[in-house]
This record gives C-alpha cells, structure tokens and sequence, in this order.
C-alpha cells in the first residue's frame, strides 16, 4: 500500500510535477486509526405509581481505542447517573471544562415522563456525551469515562 503521508519531495516528480495518487476505497471510507462512537437511544420509563417512576437510557458504544475493555458495549443510566458522572469529570480533572447537562426539570413530576420532554432530555444527554466522549484528553485518560458507558453498573464512589 502506498503511503499517503509521503514527503513533499517524494510526491513530487523530476520535473517539477505533483504526482497524483489515488486513495483506495479503504483509504477514503474505511475505519479510521482510532474511533469512539457513543449514541443515547431507547428512553423507558419505569414504575407506575407517579412517586417511583424514573426514565433511563441506553448508552451504545462502539470504538477501537486500546484503553477501553470492550469494543462494543451497551448500558442503561439515569439522569441521576449522568449528573454524578459530570461531577466525577469535574473532580477527576481540571484541564478540561466539562460541558453542562440539560436542565433539570421544572416541570411538574408527571410532566417529566411526558415523551417530549425525554425525548427532548435524550437529545441533551447525547449531545454531553458526545462532547465528553469526543475530547480527546477524556478519550485515552478518562478511567471515569470508560466505567460509565461500559460498565453494567456506575460506581461513582470508585472515583470519589
């Protein structure tokens, strides 16, 4: 296979020419080098008396960075876990700013298990995981990061 990250001098022909290559199909659309995926998906509400219902989410992840255990993984969490997961971000560094959740709800308790409102709280908590999935100091040095999408259970006091 060809390198595609040649020197300027050797992608350059005697006479002053750029020699063109080629990407292969695997080049332009293959895997890349190292790849974290992480989706919010399938929102589901539990309990039926209003004062012990609570909705959790599935964390899908998909990637192929060394320092995480398992290549594909799928978890459930809560708003609440997800609050506790911001904190330990918070405490386990300070180089990094770590983004905000979605609001908490001010709503009324049953308002909150209206399908808008998770609907619209999946989207809050998917777009914060990805922005602290996509950080690439978080990526390779977030022990915190790893438990949470991949671990059946979060523990936060392992990093309190």
């Amino acid at each position: 296979m060809a390198n595609p990250f040649q020197s300027f001098s050797s992608a350059v022909g005697e006479d002053g020419t750029v020699k063109e290559h080629k990407q292969t199909f695997d080049e332009l659309y293959g895997e890349p080098e190292n790849f974290l995926e992480v989706d919010v998906v399938n929102p589901v509400t539990h309990g039926s008396k209003p004062a012990n219902m609570y909705t959790d989410y599935e964390i899908v992840c998909r990637t192929n960075i060394p320092t995480f255990k398992k290549k594909r993984s799928r978890v459930r969490r809560r708003f609440s876990d997800f609050d506790s997961f911001r904190r330990v971000l918070q405490h386990e560094t300070t180089r990094v700013v770590i983004p905000k959740l979605p609001d908490k709800s001010i709503m009324t308790y049953s308002q909150r298990f209206n399908d808008d409102f998770i609907e619209e709280r999946r989207e809050g908590l998917e777009k914060f995981l990805n922005m602290v999935a996509g950080h690439p100091l978080l990526q390779t040095g977030s022990k915190a990061l790893i438990s949470f999408i991949q671990d059946d259970v979060w523990d936060k006091g392992r990093f309190l």
